[in-house]
């Protein structure tokens, strides 16, 4: 997600009036704020990356990694930040440990934190990252699902299901368009088994080209699919 966000993202963080990057709920160690400092540095020198956590304790022990322009404050979804309005805030594995009637609440109380073209990104991911989702928000609502899988790491890409966001994990059934989606990158994926002799690459790019041409509104091209990474319009995927 890092990737993406300093890759097709990165012009909301150059264009943001106050390059502020937030990692809402970074969890039992401060790691992934680190990481996306440090990944974010290299698009504006000037960003600015804010740890949040609801747990004092958690952020007590961050502190010590506390840099110029990497800081750790206690909070939540109301973002505690004076008023600012951050460019990007990220939250992962946050929204699931909640009920599926309760994300839209907080989805609609993030985006309130927004400036005009800023993003809200609610993802999940296994343990160790090697398959992940996430959905990208903006001010009036959700724009976009993308999924992104480390090429060895899955048989088929609905084993990616188990991590879908809270506003779709329980929508993977029949007759709920994310299921309709999932079906298609399976069939598509087995459809381009032929280039598995070329590597998992060469089939991945396969089965997204068969998914554009089937009409799928995706938001990307070849540049990200050979990453493992394919990203849809929300509109193709939503609840219904």
């Amino acid at each position: 997600m890092d990737r993406w966000l300093a890759g097709p993202q990165a012009w909301r963080i150059r264009a943001a009036e106050d390059p502020l990057v937030v990692d809402l709920g970074y969890g039992a160690t401060p790691v992934t704020a680190v990481e996306l400092f440090t990944r974010l540095r290299t698009v504006r020198s000037d960003v600015e990356v804010v740890g949040v956590e609801i747990d004092p304790e958690r952020v007590r022990a961050a502190l010590p990694l506390q840099r110029p322009g990497l800081s750790f404050v206690q909070g939540g979804f109301e973002v505690p930040l004076d008023g600012r309005r951050p460019a990007v805030i990220r939250a992962f594995n946050v929204l699931r440990q909640y009920r599926e009637d309760e994300y839209p609440a907080h989805w609609d109380l993030v985006r309130g934190r927004l400036p005009e073209h800023g993003l809200f990104i609610d993802g999940t991911c296994d343990e160790i990252g090697r398959r992940a989702t996430w959905v990208a928000l903006g001010v009036d609502g959700p724009l976009s699902l993308s999924i992104s899988l480390r090429f060895g790491s899955f048989g088929v890409p609905s084993d990616v299901a188990e991590r879908l966001p809270k506003a779709l994990i329980h929508r993977n059934v029949p007759g709920e368009r994310v299921f309709d989606y999932l079906q298609a990158l399976d069939r598509a994926w087995l459809d381009a088994a032929p280039l598995g002799s070329f590597g998992n690459r060469q089939r991945w790019l396969r089965m997204c080209s068969a998914m554009a041409n089937a009409g799928w509104p995706l938001a990307d091209g070849p540049a990200r699919w050979r990453l493992g990474e394919i990203t849809v319009a929300w509109d193709a995927v939503a609840p219904g």
